[in-house]
């Protein structure tokens, strides 16, 4: 799916160039992107800006996510920036605030779930209220919005106390709900009408010099495959380019003079790490990106959880989009600056780049990361800092109680090996194996990336509770379910069918599989053996996942298959169990996983 060139563009005297520029190239770092689009002809009313800062995947991360954003160091490597917190996260956007005469707050989805203990408890009612108050204008709905159901989604935007889930809201105030807009353009009822609004526009200035920005916000086609099919039975989503380019002739009669789309889906680049880069661009996105309309400026993205800043073709070579990502969990801005020309109704420039929302030292699974002056360094806003404050004591009771000792740091496979969960995931699947051996279960495994940050123990290995929730939040309860061995290698390869981010699925301990990229599509699992002997693809067994994956989660709908299914307890609690099993838990260092090609 990629195009094979992203293209940028200046305005030259008297008409428009574009540059091509090859695929690996980047933007400098710290500069982002800047292109031009210049006035079919000249104005007497100045332009006037309006800067659109962006972010997406906070995932209710209201205290810093103890993660870091690398950047290039000058000397041909990486530092890392420790960043993230939302006391932090709204100094930084009153800093760029005040630079700019008009501005407007976005986001592109997943604000919410997959959340840490202080927000997951309170049904991330803290994570709405902080953003409200941080100034967030509109945000896309993510698929992570949809994860307790829609009707918990339409409370999250209009407030009140009813209790949709079996946790109770509105534990420690009244939940008013977001005083921002969710706009779902693509996310449908039985009646064919958005969920919630398709759009919304905002106008800048008065008289000749007003500007206005237009706003579509939307998630993936593929939300079904990411979430409990049960809460989003009342809905359907639409197919997403057809959804943006069916808004876009409504916003211009509206009067819109920049449209904005907030996407919850995205792509990731390649190569040394720039948050403002573009080198070796791939995803998603792209084919959505090259059936847009003429009429979309800027494309605000999420869902990778990675960082760039582009200029990639639409369907019109000659107006290609600005395509922008802020990474997750609040450690990076995008400051885009747009320049309209209110007496064509045009974007005269754009510039686009990405801040680091640096915040905090602390220390990961590889050691301490420490404040870093290649980064401005924040404040944390008083007011926001005494809410989160308020939620986390109100936490911590469950997260500060110890659950036991592990020998040292779990990663979760950091980049390059991010699709295969490392230690942690094998840990996590070795837990789940033994909390459900009364149900049969001889495998089980465990989904890189819903595994969500490392496990650290503290200087005498004592794990808290907060810490695994942390690298686990989601609550799942776990399926064992018959499969035949041949199931068993059909859900494997679906992990590298090209349909989605490439998934190395997680095994016990005692399952070993070999796979190579080079092979076919379908036919690169080489090789399984579970006790040191072949998996046999005719025999039956009892293998265990947490009830996403079961659901055919993640692309993952071999599992939809499994047979003779019986519910157990939940992955938290399954992980919690394993601790208390043995004075010490070693972290697993044995490969499950063998990459053959290399």
């Amino acid at each position: 799916m990629y195009l094979g060139e992203l293209w940028r563009h200046r305005a030259l005297a008297g008409g428009l160039a574009l540059t091509a520029l090859l695929a690996g190239c980047a933007a400098p770092h710290g500069s982002g992107v800047v292109a031009s689009v210049p006035p079919p002809g000249a104005s007497s009313i100045g332009p006037v800006d309006v800067a659109v800062l962006a972010f997406n995947d906070f995932h209710g991360n209201l205290e810093p996510p103890r993660q870091s954003v690398a950047i290039p160091d000058g000397q041909g490597g990486a530092a890392q920036v420790p960043a993230g917190g939302a006391a932090w996260l709204a100094s930084a956007l009153d800093a760029l605030r005040a630079r700019h005469t008009y501005s407007l707050t976005v986001a592109a989805g997943d604000l919410i779930s997959a959340s840490p203990l202080a927000s997951s408890l309170f049904l991330d009612e803290p994570a709405i209220e902080v953003l409200s108050r941080l100034g967030l204008d509109y945000a896309a709905v993510g698929n992570h919005e949809f994860d307790r159901g829609t009707k918990e989604l339409l409370r999250m935007q209009s407030g009140g106390c009813e209790k949709l889930t079996a946790r109770e809201p509105c534990q420690l105030e009244h939940f008013a709900g977001a005083r921002f807009r969710y706009l779902a353009a693509s996310t449908l009822t039985g009646s064919g009408t958005p969920l919630l609004p398709a759009s919304a526009i905002r106008a800048f200035g008065s008289g000749a010099a007003q500007v206005k920005i237009g706003v579509i916000g939307l998630t993936l086609k593929g939300t079904p495959m990411l979430v409990n099919p049960a809460g989003i039975a009342d809905v359907t989503f639409a197919d997403e380019a057809d959804t943006i380019n069916a808004e876009v002739p409504k916003l211009k009669a509206q009067g819109a003079d920049a449209i904005i789309v907030l996407i919850h889906q995205g792509g990731k680049q390649s190569g040394a790490p720039d948050p403002n880069g573009c080198a070796g661009f791939d995803g998603e996105i792209l084919p959505i990106l090259a059936r847009l309309s003429p009429g979309v400026d800027v494309v605000v993205s999420g869902h990778t959880h990675a960082d760039y800043i582009c200029e990639l073709p639409s369907a019109d070579p000659a107006r290609p989009v600005l395509l922008t990502s802020a990474g997750l969990y609040g450690k990076e801005l995008t400051e885009i600056t747009l320049t309209i020309d209110p007496a064509s109704h045009r974007v005269a420039a754009r510039s686009a780049r990405n801040l680091i929302v640096q915040s905090q030292p602390f220390t990961s699974a590889k050691g301490p990361v420490a404040l870093s002056p290649l980064a401005p360094q924040y404040t944390p806003r008083a007011d926001i800092a005494a809410y989160v404050a308020r939620y986390v004591d109100a936490a911590k009771a469950f997260a500060t109680r110890p659950v036991g000792k592990l020998s040292g740091p779990a990663d979760r496979g950091e980049a390059p090996a991010g699709s295969t969960g490392g230690p942690l995931a094998h840990l996590i699947a070795d837990a789940q194996l033994a909390a459900t051996r009364s149900a049969g279960a001889r495998i089980a495994f465990m989904n890189p990336y819903g595994v969500r940050a490392a496990l650290v123990p503290a200087a005498d290995g004592t794990v808290t509770f907060g810490d695994i929730y942390l690298a686990q939040p989601f609550g799942n309860a776990l399926v064992t379910e018959t499969l035949t061995g041949a199931e068993i290698k059909a859900a494997l390869e679906q992990g590298f069918d090209a349909i989605g981010p490439e998934q190395v699925l997680a095994p016990s301990a005692g399952f070993v599989y070999q796979y190579d990229r080079r092979q076919p599509i379908g036919g690169r699992i080489t090789a399984i053996t579970l006790d040191g002997k072949p998996l046999d693809p005719a025999a039956s067994y009892r293998v265990t996942l947490n009830g996403f994956l079961a659901l055919g989660g993640d692309g993952f709908t071999v599992f939809k298959a499994g047979r003779d299914a019986v519910t157990g307890p939940t992955d938290i609690e399954a992980f919690e169990s394993l601790f208390r099993s043995k004075a010490l838990i070693d972290v697993p260092r044995d490969a499950r996983t063998i990459d053959a090609g290399g």
